[in-house]
């Protein structure tokens, strides 16, 4: 089955999304969005009616992307992972990312940072793969870029993934933590907490014309329509609305492009 590529340019710099997987979420939406009113529903199926299937479940998508521009090749987040990923319990691996990469045309290698938004088990499923010697980065030639701040709260999220995931990339020298802010070869890297403390995006562009690879700083459309609507599995809710309503303000005559790993389209306008 062919794999679609869908790419986005903004100046020099080109993103490309990069499909996983898809599917059902593991609890009804309305748990998750327990402030949602059924008008505000109504509206977000208006707005992104493939985010609910035919038996009124959350459907999403899992993606990851890839930022191409003159200074290298990033990759934000690693998707669902193999059949025994950290996300296996819940997600519906095995994921498709090392397929959609060569349908993009990019090989692991060539990848030169990766910058993983947060350690939630469906953005990191391939950052690190298990061998016959052991588990390695699957971008084995790449600087994977975490916050500090998601580091430190690490055995809070997910202890497991000290030795599936941080441990591994730091014996191999790849994992550098960022303190806030912080320019990369391709834009820039925003701390955006709230989902989970350390919780971060990518800005891309300048002047007029951006591109938000947001992370789960949005995980529904809903939180796009109605930003102050607080998701339940934010650790810190207050925070969350305030980095989304702090990156989705913008002037009027800016142009802002938002790439999500788990709305249905891969970009849409903010």
């Amino acid at each position: 089955m062919a794999i679609s590529v869908p790419r986005l340019r903004t100046g020099s710099t080109e993103i490309i999304a990069l499909a996983d997987g898809e599917g059902p979420f593991f609890s009804p939406r309305a748990d998750a969005f327990p402030e949602a009113t059924a008008a505000q529903w109504a509206e977000v199926d208006r707005f992104d009616p493939g985010a609910v299937d035919a038996e009124g479940r959350w459907r999403l998508q899992f993606r990851a992307y890839a930022i191409r521009s003159d200074q290298g090749l990033t990759v934000v987040d690693a998707g669902i992972g193999p059949a025994d990923g950290p996300a296996a319990s819940w997600a519906p691996v095995p994921g498709v990312l090392p397929q959609s990469l060569d349908a993009a045309g990019i090989d692991p290698a060539e990848v030169d940072t990766v910058v993983l938004t947060h350690l939630h088990t469906d953005h990191v499923g391939w950052a690190v793969v298990t061998e016959a010697d052991g588990r390695r980065p699957f971008f084995p030639n790449a600087d994977y870029l975490l916050q500090q701040a998601e580091y430190d709260a690490l055995d809070a999220l997910n202890p497991q993934l000290r030795e599936t995931l941080t441990d591994p990339l730091a014996t191999a020298g790849q994992l550098r933590l960022l303190d806030g802010d912080t320019t990369l070869r391709a834009g820039r890297a925003v701390a955006t907490p709230g989902h989970t403390p350390g919780h971060q995006s990518v800005l891309v562009g300048e002047g007029r014309e951006l591109a938000l690879v947001t992370g789960d700083l949005l995980v529904h459309a809903l939180q796009l329509l109605h930003p102050e609507l607080a998701y339940s599995h934010e650790v810190d809710p207050d925070a969350a609305r305030r980095s989304r309503e702090r990156m989705l303000s913008r002037d009027p005559a800016t142009r802002l492009h938002l790439a999500t790993p788990h709305l249905t389209e891969a970009f849409l306008m903010a």
